[in-house]
């Protein structure tokens, strides 16, 4: 007796068969790529890679010193480890025993990371995942609860171990992966040459080094559909080019305001789509709004310090606006970076007499690094040497190692995630606007960037009144002009703690702090319209960060609204609306100007 066979089946499975040997053709090809893109990475200095050993050392000098003077402390952490993975398996075998293909009840914390239902449902994905939860947490206590270590040690010791438990997450793994292995299978492979196709591509557009793709780089075009709010550049120096906006109401605040939007990424973070756009919402609240658009450095600057910022860029800048505008005084913001250097900026003019700024908002702002928050990880002299040697070799310090600095803060959402999507599965990035701001960063010349990591992060000179600029000594107490801060709560690259200890040392008698919900950037492009964060607030700042909180009122929405009104009452009057630029100051460039176009290419 003989079975007949469906001759369509064996036609599917052959091209199911041919499909597959054709995406095994394009994988090699593509591997073939690979090496060539990898073999084109140029040489950084050691310390720009990682931490050094000493962070190791320290950490198994104190674990051993933990193991000789507190042998039960280390013996219980390994017991109770063991006894976790070893009823773990025996409870995964008793289910096989009994005939259940279903894994023990998983009591563990939920993890986005695993959001597969596989992960749950399968036995094999579930094991693996628990015993990574498992070894996750021996390992996190087991470096949180090191003796013999000051508090800073044992943060970094506890971030770069953090780094390796995140790094060897079993979803970072094609065999570990249930959703990857599953996309492979639906599209015999198709997704996984697709991913190598994703990663060729980003390791040949970073010339040799690896930097995930966060967004899709054709969705956008600065001027057109980002970075579109009508304007013109009305001055330009090597430094930067000034961007007034068109206004859009009848009358506008007598007192200009001009934006300094940090020179690590680009000012367009601020000018996204038109409806989270806080420049088109503070043009069409009245306002005379100028905005300096930073170069984007390179080798030939390696001789601009922070002096060289100061003078050609904010004093610079205020001068040519008050020349345009006819008044006497200005309404600054410095955002990050940018705000601390204002604060240098504020303190200086105080000591030259110069009252040029009438009142002064900060975004984001660490001006005392006491307390750098989780940045300081990265401020010891093992990465700070390294990036004092580069930029002595190359000039400036290229774009692609802040991006992958600041990304490594938040790994699991700026590294793992969007390698897994597009490295594993196969997808497109997505044509999000601020991923593609996020990835159009900048360098930073070299000179400034010493100077800025030594004596302002490092040696905190600013705060101790120690800071030499341009023939003064600088102190937050020479400040003393109305100042507003917005700092966010979740804000990993300049913690809100870090950035009212600053703002309390201001010489100010008018003072507001403000603390927006969410992180750096989404705290900061908050607009009314959303409705998504709210804000806290309290008139005393007397006390400590902790005195702040606890008095502290939490608003709905976002903090645009309250800014606008203490900015207005900065500006005593109204004036028709003005007309860019002037008769010593021609357009030279529609907004968003020429210097946003340059982009960082590897020297």
């Amino acid at each position: 007796m003989t079975t007949k066979t469906d001759p369509s089946d064996d036609s599917a499975n052959a091209e199911k068969l041919e499909r597959l040997n054709a995406n095994l053709a394009k994988m090699d090809v593509l591997s073939k790529r690979l090496v060539a893109a990898m073999g084109k990475k140029k040489s950084a200095d050691p310390g720009l890679q990682a931490p050094s050993q000493d962070v190791y050392i320290q950490a198994a000098a104190a674990y051993m010193a933990e193991m000789m003077n507190n042998p039960s402390k280390i013996l219980e952490q390994q017991v109770n480890y063991w006894g976790k993975s070893l009823k773990h398996y025996v409870d995964a075998q008793q289910q096989v025993a009994h005939g259940k293909l279903t894994p023990p009840e998983d009591k563990g914390p939920s993890d986005r990371r695993f959001k597969s239902e596989l992960w749950d449902t399968h036995p094999y994905f579930n094991f693996i995942k628990q015993q990574y939860m498992y070894s996750s947490e021996a390992i996190t206590d087991a470096m949180q609860n090191l003796d013999g270590l000051s508090d800073h040690e044992k943060s970094r010791v506890s971030f770069f171990a953090q780094q390796i438990v995140d790094m060897f997450a079993p979803t970072n793994f094609l065999a570990t992966n249930p959703e990857a292995l599953s996309r492979a299978v639906e599209t015999d492979g198709a997704s996984l040459v697709q991913g190598l196709e994703n990663l060729v591509h980003d390791i040949e557009a970073n010339e040799g080094d690896l930097l995930v793709s966060l967004a899709d780089e054709t969705a956008f075009k600065i001027g057109e559909n980002i970075a579109a709010t009508e304007g013109s550049v009305v001055f330009r120096n090597r430094m930067f080019e000034l961007i007034q906006y068109k206004p859009t109401t009848e009358k506008v605040n007598a007192t200009p305001l001009v934006i300094f939007p940090p020179w690590i990424n680009k000012f367009y973070v601020m000018d996204l789509k038109p409806q989270n756009s806080l420049i088109k919402w503070l043009v069409d609240q009245g306002h005379t709004l100028f905005v300096v658009s930073w170069i984007n450095p390179d080798e030939t600057y390696a001789d601009v310090g922070i002096d060289t910022y100061v003078d050609e860029g904010y004093l610079t800048a205020f001068e040519q606006i008050k020349k345009i505008t006819g008044e006497k005084q200005v309404n600054a913001v410095g955002y990050c970076i940018a705000g601390t250097t204002l604060s240098l900026v504020l303190a200086l003019l105080k000591k030259r007499g110069d009252t040029s700024v009438k009142a002064a908002t900060f975004f984001t702002m660490l001006s005392d690094f006491d307390d750098p928050g989780e940045m300081g990880v990265f401020l010891e002299d093992d990465f700070v040497d390294g990036i004092e040697r580069q930029v002595a070799e190359k000039g400036y310090l290229h774009s692609f190692f802040m991006s992958r600095t600041f990304s490594y803060l938040r790994a699991n959402d700026l590294v793992y995630g969007p390698a897994i999507r597009s490295y594993m599965l196969g997808e497109a990035p997505p044509a999000f606007d601020l991923l593609y701001w996020n990835g159009d960063s900048t360098n930073l010349p070299g000179r400034f960037v010493v100077e800025y990591l030594r004596n302002l992060c490092q040696q905190n000179k600013l705060a101790k009144g120690e800071m030499e600029l341009l023939g003064e000594t600088l102190s937050l107490t020479d400040i003393d002009v109305p100042i507003c801060a917005i700092a966010c709560e979740t804000d990993h690259i300049a913690a809100w703690r870090g950035s009212y200890a600053g703002i309390t040392q201001f010489g100010s008698k008018d003072k507001t702090f403000i603390v927006s919900e969410s992180g750096h950037v989404a705290g900061i492009i908050n607009p009314p319209s959303k409705k998504k964060y709210g804000h806290y607030t309290n008139t005393d700042m007397t006390g400590t960060q902790d005195a702040w909180w606890a008095g502290a009122t939490f608003n709905e929405g976002s903090w645009w609204p309250r800014w606008d009104g203490w900015l207005s009452g900065k500006s005593a009057k109204k004036v028709p609306a003005r007309t860019l630029g002037s008769e010593e100051f021609p357009i030279l460039a529609p907004a968003p100007g020429t210097y946003v176009q340059m982009k960082s290419n590897k020297a």
